[in-house]
């Protein structure tokens, strides 16, 4: 029996709310919202940035990701 890949969410919207929040305490900001289609962007741009460091990571020989992959 082939198991089906369960698709799993990196970015969670309730993290990224409270993000905003803090961000909004610290910078005197009056952003108090998060549209509909903020999470899924910020999605896409992780999955680039960890694509990206993975091919950093092997071109230079290595198996593991690393911050300087960042």
């Amino acid at each position: 029996m082939k198991l089906g890949v369960k698709k799993v969410g990196l970015v969670v919207k309730t993290n990224v709310v409270a993000l905003v929040k803090k961000v909004n305490e610290s910078k005197g900001s009056q952003v108090n919202s998060v549209a509909d289609n903020f999470v899924p962007a910020v999605e896409v741009k992780v999955k680039k940035l960890i694509e990206e460091a993975v091919e950093r990571a092997r071109a230079n020989g290595r198996k593991t990701l690393m911050d300087k992959d960042v």
